[in-house]
């Protein structure tokens, strides 16, 4: 275990941002972890790798961090696989095992940042595919009680960017291990993102599409729409997408012919990062924070940035998303 006092947190978020917390503390087991719970004093923050969180001070307090590791085969038969994942585990690692050992499912959130604990507690998501998708259950401990709890997948209350422990549970549960629940026969969905018109444009039989290629084109879009944030601060995408009502869709549609959308739950998705796009920030910034050149919903630490400086771009585009297009987006991205 490793317990510090008044540290930077500057290596520890990926935007960049320089604030200090009060004690920092790394365990690398699940007794570790128990046996700091009660004397765990509030306030305290559960981080994975800083790559969903925009710091606007000073945390006076504890920041805690996952360093359990491993990831274990638990199961397996003809047709799928169990693994048990630490919640330290980098989460792109946890894919590249997947792909690598023929269990599939995850390859369209390749390169995601982040940790396989922060994964299960944000449910991360892209082209389609969302971790909830092969998640079968959330191993915790629970704050209050200091008991150890199981999850089921269908208990997790998963949705858009969303679980029960981002809202009910919020700050009563650390994540210290996941099982998740593979296919032994590749599937690939390629219907979101204009990723089935990328591959094709690299005349790639579907016939004879495979999830290691899959992966790397996704890895290589990936890389193409977003910063390094080891070179430009940032933490990926900003911003959900809204889903708004058939009404407000048809109105807008109606105004705007060629506006992208997608069927989600409950309603149509718009992607944010057009909205932004049409309220001319793409490649906006103030002085020391901007919208990223490549993709819209991206917003970067230009170099020395505040916390405040990145959240007052933030409320600006709200607030020109809104009153143009009548729709409030909000940010991905944790505000602390």
């Amino acid at each position: 275990m490793i317990k510090l006092s008044n540290i930077s947190l500057l290596p520890y978020n990926t935007f960049g941002i320089d604030v200090n917390c009060k004690t920092f503390i790394e365990y690398e087991s699940l007794d570790e972890l128990t046996s700091i719970i009660d004397d765990l004093d509030e306030p305290y923050l559960h981080i994975g790798q800083g790559s969903n969180l925009l710091f606007t001070k000073d945390f006076e307090g504890t920041i805690l961090h996952s360093a359990i590791k491993g990831i274990e085969v638990v199961y397996e038969s003809g047709d799928e696989a169990i693994i048990e994942v630490g919640s330290g585990e980098t989460w792109d690692d946890v894919v590249a095992f997947c792909v690598t050992h023929g269990y599939y499912g995850a390859e369209n959130l390749s390169l995601i940042p982040g940790e396989m604990g922060a994964a299960a507690v944000q449910n991360i998501g892209a082209y389609g595919a969302e971790v909830k998708d092969i998640i079968e259950t959330v191993f915790l401990v629970h704050k209050p009680t200091g008991r150890l709890m199981k999850m089921h997948a269908n208990e997790c209350k998963y949705a858009y960017r969303s679980s029960i422990f981002k809202k009910e549970l919020k700050g009563q549960c650390f994540v210290y291990k996941v099982a998740l629940k593979l296919s032994k026969t590749f599937t690939p969905h390629l219907e979101y993102g204009g990723l089935l018109a990328y591959i094709m444009k690299k005349s790639i039989p579907l016939t004879k599409l495979t999830a290691e290629f899959l992966r790397e084109t996704i890895i290589e879009i990936r890389n193409s729409k977003l910063p390094d944030p080891k070179v430009i601060g940032n933490a990926g995408s900003f911003f959900m997408n809204p889903i708004v009502d058939t009404e407000t869709f048809d109105r807008l549609l109606a105004e705007y012919p060629t506006m992208p959308h997608y069927k989600a739950d409950g309603g149509i998705k718009i992607p944010a990062g057009w909205m932004i796009e049409q309220c001319g920030w793409k490649q906006k910034s103030t002085e020391k924070a901007g919208v990223y050149e490549h993709q819209a919903l991206v917003l970067i630490n230009k170099g020395g940035a505040s916390g405040a400086d990145v959240l007052s771009l933030c409320n600006a585009i709200i607030k020109d998303v809104k009153d143009r297009f009548g729709v409030e987006i909000h940010p991905e991205v944790n505000i602390i």
